[in-house]
């Protein structure tokens, strides 16, 4: 918008679109050589403010473009379409809630070009969403399941995807609505810490989520009964699992920064059972886990020293003992669709690399039928998400147990991960659903 105080005009497009389409932002009308500022302000979360500000130089037809121009200094480094928006940080220096509230809703910026002596000279706005037009939601509170499904526009059949989160627990309503805009009938799934059901990650039953992978075929009709599972996390390492224990229920499995063993209970155990506790059970036993019975493992250097920690430390004494592992170690080789696996290289929170190459590793000596697609991001931590959301909050407190710790790796590289881990998916999605349809024909 032009101001009247200048000529200079500031804009972003498109100024309305889905959370992963990427911002031209241009400043034209400055004189050639100008230094320009340019400021994001987003309200996120619970009405947190989060801001980033960088210093651009007008080229000789006095433009600036985010696509091509880098700044010269600021909040990021290098050429970055949107990083005035994965470099901001919040008003209170430790919110991590970086959605919308209500997910339905749009996260709106404004934009300011700075002039400098202080004055903004031009200002827009654009808006990111998470959910397209016409895309529905449903809470559901059927046969014991606690969710919310994100249906796309249409009558359908689509294809579906359960989502299951990591040991934060809860309903991770954020990538349903965006599966569900590109076109999935998605399930975001509660299995701890979510309304009606339990504070804790322990004693969680498999049975669990084979009804809810029954009840999202009888609800949806999926597809070519196409149903796909995606996890973070502790959700990364229950797809595989789930995968390898309901076979014929999985047409796919997602991988976020997985585990390739069953895991105690860890940060988000009930403490009457403690982090060594179990956490998977099937037909009521529980499932052997890598600290059961560990000769090597230690919480030591997880639990030492100032904050914040690095959980991963601790994984790697007890992955020292082979034995463990082995008696651990999800039988990925069951699986009977295409497994996409997404990892971090600079994981704090535990080896989401070397475990993704386990997992290929072991697909591969037994020839695997269906494709295997692993995508390691160096310098990322663990908090993989999707385009284009803020990634400078590298420390948090665990939501169950409280610790103080980082999941890694740094925000630029953490934001080129989101970018291009959502791209892979997609992909990855598109050709296991046509691969389905192709064997059904």
């Amino acid at each position: 918008m032009r101001t009247a105080m200048s000529q200079v005009l500031l804009a972003a497009a498109p100024a309305d679109a889905l959370i992963d389409v990427p911002r031209h932002i241009t400043v034209s009308g400055l004189a050639p050589g100008a230094r320009v500022v340019l400021r994001a302000r987003t309200v996120r979360g619970a009405d947190v403010q989060w801001t980033a500000q960088a210093v651009f130089v007008a080229d000789a037809n006095g433009t600036v473009e985010l696509t091509c121009d880098a700044p010269v200094e600021g909040a990021y480094a290098g050429v970055s379409a949107m990083g005035l928006i994965w470099s901001q940080t919040p008003a209170d220096g430790k919110s991590r809630d970086v959605f919308p509230v209500p997910v339905t809703a749009p996260l709106v910026t404004t934009l300011e070009a700075i002039d400098p002596d202080g004055h903004v000279v031009a200002s827009t706005t654009f808006a990111q969403r998470l959910a397209a037009e016409g895309v529905t939601r449903r809470d559901v509170r059927d046969n014991g399941l606690v969710g919310t499904l994100y249906l796309p526009p249409g009558a359908g059949p689509h294809p579906a995807v359960l989502i299951l989160n990591g040991s934060g627990g809860g309903i991770n309503e954020p990538r349903a609505a965006l599966y569900a805009s590109h076109g999935y009938a998605a399930f975001a799934l509660g299995y701890f810490k979510a309304p009606g059901l339990s504070d804790y990650i322990s004693n969680t039953p498999l049975e669990y989520f084979e009804t809810a992978m029954q009840w999202l075929r009888e609800t949806v009709k999926p597809a070519h009964d196409f149903v796909a599972l995606s996890g973070q996390s502790r959700g990364g390492e229950l797809v595989l699992l789930l995968g390898a224990t309901f076979p014929d229920a999985v047409s796919a499995v997602i991988g976020y920064v997985p585990g390739a063993v069953v895991h105690s209970a860890q940060n988000a155990a009930d403490p009457a059972t403690g982090r060594e506790g179990p956490t998977w059970l099937l037909r009521g036993e529980s499932l052997p886990h890598l600290w059961e019975n560990n000769r090597t493992a230690t919480w030591t250097p997880f639990d030492e020293g100032p904050p914040p920690h690095r959980h991963a430390r601790a994984i790697l004494t007890a992955l020292d003992d082979v034995d463990a592992v082995a008696r651990a170690r999800i039988r990925v080789e069951n699986i009977r669709g295409p497994v996409m696996l997404l990892s971090a290289e600079d994981d704090g929170s535990w080896p989401s690399s070397r475990y993704s190459r386990m997992v290929t590793d072991t697909l591969a000596e037994v020839r695997h039928p269906h494709a295997v697609v692993h995508l390691d991001f160096a310098g990322a931590g663990h908090a993989i998400v999707f385009p284009y959301v803020p990634t400078t909050q590298l420390v948090y407190a665990h939501p169950v147990s409280g610790r103080i710790s980082t999941g890694g790796g740094e925000p630029a590289a953490n934001a080129h991960a989101d970018e291009r881990s959502w791209v892979g998916v997609l992909d990855f999605l598109a050709e296991a659903v046509a691969a389905k349809a192709a064997a059904a024909r």
